[in-house]
This record gives C-alpha cells, sequence and structure tokens, in this order.
C-alpha cells in the first residue's frame, strides 16, 4: 500500500446514485442549505448542535466555503445532496472524522423535513458508503448516533449497518446531557 499524502489523493467530487446528485460543497451552496435549515429547525434541534445558534446566510455560506476547502484538504469530505431531476437541495452528509491510515470514515446526515419520509437519506448513505468502500479504499465505515434518535438509527439499519455497540454516557447532547451513542459499522466483505 503506497503511503501518499491525504491532500494528494485523487477521487471524484460528485457521483450520483438513481434519484440523487452527491457533491462537495462549493461557494453559492449557502443560501439553499440555510433556507434547508430554517425550515428543519424543529427536527434538527433535538440533535443537531449547529441547530442551537442563530444562523444568517452569511454564516452557512462561510460555512460552506470552509467545508469545500476541507474538502479539498481531504480533510473532511462533507457531501451536499441535491435532487438528479429538478437540483433542489434535500440534504447534508458528508465523510468525517477520516483516518486516511485504515482508512476508515463516519458518516453524518441531515435532511431538508420537506424532503423525509421519501428514502432520500438513507438512498443517500447507501451512495456515500459505496462511494467510501470503491473510490476511497474505505475498510471501515461508521455511522454514530445519540441512541435516542429512532430516525437515524433507522437510516442505518436500512442501508444495512451493523450495531457493533452502544457506548454508555459517551457525548453530551444538545442540552449538555449526558448520552448514550449508538456505534453502527460496515466493513467490505
Amino acid at each position: 500500500m503506497t503511503n501518499i499524502k491525504p491532500i494528494l489523493k485523487e477521487f471524484p467530487s460528485e457521483f450520483t446514485t438513481d434519484r440523487l446528485l452527491i457533491r462537495l460543497p462549493l461557494p453559492g451552496d449557502g443560501p439553499a442549505v440555510h433556507d434547508a435549515i430554517m425550515h428543519s429547525l424543529p427536527e434538527l434541534k433535538p440533535w443537531m448542535i449547529f441547530a442551537q445558534h442563530d444562523q444568517t446566510v452569511e454564516d452557512v455560506e462561510a460555512n460552506i466555503r470552509e467545508s469545500h476547502a476541507e474538502f479539498l484538504q481531504r480533510k473532511d469530505l462533507r457531501l451536499l445532496v441535491f435532487l438528479k431531476d429538478t437540483g433542489e437541495f434535500v440534504a447534508s452528509s458528508g465523510l468525517h472524522r477520516i483516518d486516511w491510515a485504515i482508512p476508515k470514515f463516519e458518516i453524518g446526515y441531515w435532511i431538508d423535513s420537506r424532503f423525509s419520509g421519501k428514502g432520500y437519506i438513507t438512498e443517500a448513505v447507501e451512495g456515500i458508503t459505496q462511494f467510501a468502500f470503491e473510490q476511497l479504499g474505505a475498510n471501515r465505515v461508521e455511522i454514530r448516533c445519540d441512541s435516542m434518535n429512532v430516525k437515524s438509527r433507522a437510516v442505518a439499519e436500512r442501508a444495512g449497518y451493523e450495531l457493533e455497540g452502544i457506548l454508555k454516557k459517551s457525548e453530551r447532547d444538545v442540552a449538555g446531557e449526558l448520552r448514550d451513542t449508538c456505534v453502527f459499522a460496515k466493513v467490505p466483505l
């Protein structure tokens, strides 16, 4: 195995699934992502730290640009999810907590609540998992979520991830309370 510097790793910055276009964040994506956050706050607030604070379009755009730079540097691979047919923004996902030495990744995700219940996030997770194995040579992909987050757990299960364990009192939730974390994983066959 070659020991190439992560910043020099070449792989596609976008790919598709049956219904979705999944790509790196680009400057100018902020308004669509901000709109999705605003429409989804009731669903995001119980689980996502970023949803606890008021954000302007400019704040989200700045975050998008930081994510774009981190993607290019191979530090974090945030991915935005769009409907292939219409170009509408559907979800934010990506491959995080990267360890290139293994390589292993953790998939995170949230969906614009106007698009939930249609299987988009499960399709995105399946596509991102395939991308991690086929394009990035992943030996392990994880999904970690609050044990109380039933919807996130269901996505991991539908995408064929195995629950390896529950880490007791391993993280703090959005209110600062200790919580249990489910660790789901997939490894190549």
